[in-house]
């Protein structure tokens, strides 16, 4: 019985340190009742662990044990809760940084399957053809039916060369195929750039370090092809962006936003803890017309430039309904090198919009192909098995949420007239449109104070 009581002693330890102190609000933090019910649950976990550890059928590996429990736990939680062992955490660490080995896949759980949110442009995935919403039925030939997402991210992860046999299933399949793809260095440009007559188109794959910084230096580069003269508008495509770090949506915001305005709000839980981030009074880009593009695989950060400079009205969003993300979570590092992803808090944009499950809803309704109804086929954050709900006092639309409509009638523009892609086609017409006076133009953003 050694095993139990000191299994017991240090459980009850952990509870002691986990306990608040007090609430927020100076009143008692919980009921002795509830602490009692925990310690009573605690207990007989401590039991059922020893019992595997003393009696299971063979010898079982106390740290694959532990680690079990910890997934079970966070599994009862949002789907974006997760625990890394520590192989895992060194890998998402070095995805911030912009390079890493594997397949380039942004994936989610759906009921218990697996899906792609959105693959990363030109890396192994993509260039084989796996795109947005198809299912991943199995890795290496073994079912991902009920397996772990951080287990799902280490089968895709490893050393440039290997290969990795992915079976998916896709709407219009009659059964699920293989796709045998080769692991490479995955390096993530997280911006790129072009210029169309005048005007920029500026693709932001992801929000990693420095994203901001790269931005500010692509226009630059932009405005040097423009012969030095200013740019007759901009394309901000955010499209297949599934997130990154806060902090980088909030610098890319600021680009384009005059001083002293609400770029995003954070609150926590009862509405702790509460934040807001708010745009500076410099380096602001000129007045110039902005469109910004979006489709059901932009998310999270993507979705906090969006609603920003959609509420300012100093963009005209085109697309299809973006994935409804609206949750922030922290990134904890374990004393045994794991790391804890944890929904801390719910963002709101600047008139107070949050976007979980809905999304950021498009000025102009574009198809990703002409004559085309969207995506409604993509997943979203609404069908994750686990999501949080949209608060009960933002399920209705507020006041000043857009109604989605239809690009107007538009002059064809020579420009554009080749493009493959409809809907930057239609992004950079209906600039052209606006800067010739033939469409309407983008309000602009005015400096608040409070």
């Amino acid at each position: 019985m050694r095993s139990l009581h000191s299994w017991r002693a240090a459980l009850a330890a952990g509870l002691l340190l986990l306990a608040p102190a007090a609430r927020a609000d100076g009143r008692e933090p919980s009921t002795a009742t509830s602490h009692t019910t925990t310690y009573e649950q605690l207990e007989v976990f401590a039991r059922v662990l020893s019992y595997v550890e003393n009696n299971y059928v063979e010898p079982v590996d106390g740290k694959k044990l532990m680690h079990g429990a910890i997934r079970g736990m966070l599994e009862t939680l949002d789907p974006h809760t997760l625990y890394m062992p520590p192989e895992v955490f060194k890998e998402m660490k070095i995805d911030t940084s912009g390079e890493f080995g594997g397949l380039g896949i942004d994936v989610a759980r759906k009921g218990d399957g697996i899906v792609v949110v959105a693959p990363i442009d030109d890396a192994p995935a993509a260039r084989a053809g796996i795109r947005a919403g198809d299912e991943i039925v199995a890795i290496d030939g073994e079912s991902t039916q009920g397996m772990d997402l951080a287990d799902v991210l280490q089968r895709m992860r490893g050393p440039a060369g290997k290969r990795v046999l992915m079976t998916i299933m896709r709407e219009g399949f009659s059964a699920p195929r293989e796709l045998a793809i080769i692991r490479d260095h995955v390096r993530i440009i997280s911006v790129e750039g072009a210029l169309h007559g005048g005007i920029a188109h500026l693709k932001v794959k992801n929000f990693q370090d420095r994203t901001a910084q790269y931005l500010r230096k692509e226009l630059e580069r932009l405005r040097g092809l423009n012969g030095g003269k200013p740019l007759r508008g901009v394309v901000l495509d955010l499209r297949n962006n599934p997130g990154g770090l806060l902090d980088q949506a909030v610098a890319v915001s600021d680009l384009w936003l005059p001083g002293n305005l609400p770029i995003v709000s954070t609150r926590g839980r009862n509405g702790a803890g509460g934040s807001e981030e708010r745009s500076k009074d410099r380096d602001t880009e000129p007045d110039y017309p902005l469109v910004v593009l979006v489709n059901a695989g932009s998310a999270s950060a993507s979705e906090i430039v969006a609603g920003a400079l959609q509420d300012h009205g100093r963009a005209t969003i085109l697309g299809t309904q973006t994935f409804g993300k609206g949750s922030v979570q922290t990134v904890i590092e374990l004393e045994d090198g794991s790391g804890l992803k944890l929904t801390i808090a719910r963002y709101y944009t600047p008139k107070g919009r949050s976007i979980q499950e809905k999304g950021i809803t498009p000025d102009y309704q574009v198809p990703e192909k002409p004559g085309g109804k969207g995506e409604k086929d993509q997943p979203r954050e609404k069908d994750l098995e686990r999501h949080f709900k949209a608060e009960p006092a933002v399920v209705s639309e507020p006041v000043g949420t857009p109604k989605p409509k239809s690009l107007p009638e538009m002059k064809d523009w020579e420009v554009a007239a080749k493009l493959a892609d409809h809907q930057l086609k239609m992004a950079l017409t209906y600039l052209n449109g606006v800067v010739n006076g033939g469409a309407r133009a983008p309000a602009k953003a005015s400096t608040e104070t409070r």
